[in-house]
């Protein structure tokens, strides 16, 4: 594994750990895809940094189980947005 990838798979696992961001909203900050973003926590992290890993872990799957709850909420938010900008 390169450097880069090594120092960029740390950086964003620290950085995930403490602002427990999504993975959609690093890859932007870190200006890499999200598949970029899931890959280096799930299969990279364990590999250079096995504890890091076990938080970053338990922080995805958090974000797996509202997932259905932050769709919802953006639904809403987008039809509500609609409703206003119509009249």
């Amino acid at each position: 594994m390169h450097d880069y990838i090594k120092n960029r798979t740390l950086a964003i696992g620290h950085y995930f750990v403490e602002t427990k961001k999504t993975v959609r909203t690093i890859a932007k900050e870190f200006g890499v895809s999200k598949s970029t973003v899931h890959k280096d926590l799930t299969e990279r992290l364990p590999e250079i940094h096995p504890l890091l890993a076990i938080e970053a872990k338990q922080i995805l799957e958090h974000h797996k189980n509202i997932r259905h709850i932050r769709g919802g909420e953006a639904t809403k938010r987008k039809y509500q947005d609609k409703r206003y900008s119509s009249s």
